[in-house]
């Protein structure tokens, strides 16, 4: 970390973060030179950028708060104005595949993801997700508003969760909480993940590990994805992996659409080796695949899975706790690119 000037940091945030709470952002104000870069989309960004730049001097940490899209990709062309003096750059998301991370390693930035503020909501949606295929809820809705009452087909005898065994691929914070969560409906846990967790963890959370993606794949009545998306978990679950998993095997989809491979998804569906699917994410999103809109095997939201009250403030605060941490200790909370910055 290069010394630091006399002034305090200058700390910018793409968008006026309104979930943080005025008290904590009056706090935070006092110990940074706090300023809000009131660009809503990326042309507004890239020509407000500099502007801000030249009128209230360099920039050292900026803040990218939840509601990308209209920014995206977040790369050298949007940030480049931050190239001389940004030291650090912090997402509300968990998920960070729409930013450029080898640009902001080359330019010595360094990058933080939020690790805990989606977690629990995202588990939360995973869960409501599970009990919605396995008690078919949707169609049962469906049902009751057409004045059938419950002649909708397979809604008697629903599944019930106590004694199946949930999966988990990728026992990140997520997986945790969801481990967390099914213990209380008497599910069995297995995971799968880049690195078997210490025994305690197991022990705490309950879950036996399986060293293959395919063990715990056959292994498992529901399958939950909660892994990051990256080079190595796109399509993750394809051709082989459905042919694995247990005929009648339930999947709920939280993390990210293109871990799935759909043409492989549509097959297994239309063939019964799902029974049904729980998604909260899908390929292309909006503009996602409407031949999953006409199945009564798929409960679907439309990407909800963080996106409630406290998970924003959590979000937003992880972000300026990230500056708080780099300025004043040197080393942020989540740095996603520590070990890259200056190698590329």
């Amino acid at each position: 970390m290069g010394s630091m000037p006399d002034r305090n940091p200058h700390i910018v945030a793409l968008g006026a973060p309104i979930y943080a709470g005025d008290d904590y952002l009056a706090q935070f104000s006092q110990e940074f030179d706090y300023t809000v870069l009131s660009a809503s989309n990326r042309a507004e960004t890239i020509s407000k950028l500099p502007q801000l730049i030249s009128q209230k001097g360099p920039i050292d940490g900026f803040i990218i708060r939840m509601g990308t899209p209209p920014y995206e990709p977040f790369d050298g062309e949007l940030l480049v104005a931050l190239k001389l003096s940004c030291k650090i750059i912090a997402s509300a998301s968990a998920g960070y595949n729409e930013f450029d991370v080898d640009w902001m390693s080359k330019q010595g930035i360094i990058f933080c993801n939020s690790v805990d503020a989606v977690a629990e909501a995202t588990a939360d949606m995973a869960f409501f997700l599970m009990l919605a295929v396995l008690r078919n809820t949707s169609n049962a809705e469906k049902s009751v508003k057409a004045g059938k009452w419950r002649s909708g087909a397979g809604l008697v005898p629903a599944r019930d969760p106590a004694g199946m065994t949930l999966g988990i691929v990728g026992m990140g914070a997520i997986g945790k909480y969801l481990a967390k969560k099914a213990a209380a409906f008497n599910l069995k846990i297995k995971y799968y993940n880049r690195h078997q967790l210490p025994a305690a963890d197991e022990a705490k959370y309950g879950a036996t590990y399986c060293s293959s993606l395919h063990e715990l794949l056959s292994s498992s009545d529901i399958i939950s994805l909660n892994c990051p998306l990256n080079d190595k978990t796109t399509n993750l679950i394809s051709t082989s992996e459905f042919a694995a998993m247990k005929d009648g095997a339930f999947l709920i989809n939280t993390a990210r659409g293109a871990v799935i491979d759909e043409a492989a998804f549509k097959q297994a569906l239309e063939s019964g080796k799902l029974k049904r699917a729980g998604l909260d994410v899908l390929c292309n999103e909006p503009n996602v695949d409407p031949w999953f809109f006409g199945r009564d095997d798929v409960v679907l939201q439309p990407h909800l899975g963080g996106l409630t009250d406290v998970a924003f403030m959590k979000a937003e605060r992880e972000c300026f706790e990230n500056m708080r941490a780099y300025f004043q200790t040197g080393k942020a909370n989540s740095p996603v690119n520590s070990d890259r910055l200056g190698k590329l």
